[in-house]
This record gives C-alpha cells, sequence and structure tokens, in this order.
C-alpha cells in the first residue's frame, strides 16, 4: 500500500500553514506596549483572585444536558426509519424514552435543574436545632 498520497497531503498541508503564519508575521503590525501586554485589554483593573469558586451546580446542569443532547443522537435515526423498522423497534424506544423520562423527573423533583436552589436549614419546624 503506498502512502505516497498522504505524505504529500501532509506535507502541502503543514506548508500552508507554515506559509499563512510567516505572511501573518511578516505583514501584522507589532506594537507592544505594557497596557496591550497586560492580561485584561478591556481597560479594567483586575480585581480580586483569578481563581474563583464555580458553582457545581453548572457542572450538573451541563451534564444533564449532554445526557438529553446523546438522547436525540438515538431518537434521530429511529425517527427518520421508523417505518421500515417495525413494531418492536417502536417499542425498544418508548421503553427508552420512558427510562429517560424517569430520569429527567428525577433530576427535576431533586431541584438540580434550578440555578438558584433554596437553602435548607438543619432547623426543625420550631426553629430549635
Amino acid at each position: 500500500m503506498s502512502f505516497t498520497g498522504i505524505l504529500i497531503f501532509f506535507i502541502a498541508g503543514a506548508s500552508v500553514v507554515a506559509l499563512a503564519l510567516a505572511v501573518s508575521r511578516l505583514l501584522a503590525p507589532h506594537h507592544p506596549n505594557p497596557e496591550k501586554t497586560s492580561t485584561y485589554e478591556c481597560g479594567e483593573l483586575p480585581v480580586g483572585s483569578p481563581w474563583v469558586r464555580f458553582n457545581t451546580r453548572f457542572y450538573v446542569v451541563a451534564l444533564i444536558f449532554l445526557i438529553f443532547d446523546v438522547e436525540v443522537l438515538f431518537v434521530f435515526p429511529w425517527a427518520v426509519s421508523l417505518h421500515s423498522l417495525g413494531l418492536l423497534a417502536w417499542i425498544d424506544m418508548a421503553i427508552f424514552i420512558v427510562i429517560l423520562a424517569v430520569g429527567l423527573a428525577y433530576v427535576w423533583g431533586k431541584g438540580d435543574l434550578d440555578w438558584v436552589r433554596p437553602r435548607r436549614s438543619s432547623e426543625g419546624p420550631e426553629g430549635k436545632r
């Protein structure tokens, strides 16, 4: 098997990238100063530490979104070829969607889809600990 075509394609691609970077380096204006090389170019001075703690709720919502996004990858091809698949495929997909609906109901009931979750105090109904 000859890999000559792949090698030529790789060399041509690397040459195009190198040429574009060289032309950019030659033609682009280059006038550095302390303001331009600072971390923030918006004109505002940085306030606080860059090591800010993020709320884990963002990651939970992102993971839940990914789960239901992957669901679409399974449902779309099934929906396109539904007529040729028959009743068994319809039942399988119905079970799949029911399982995902139960998962959605669980995270919704648990409150994981809310950005601001109400704080639960450890106090009893009388206000005593």
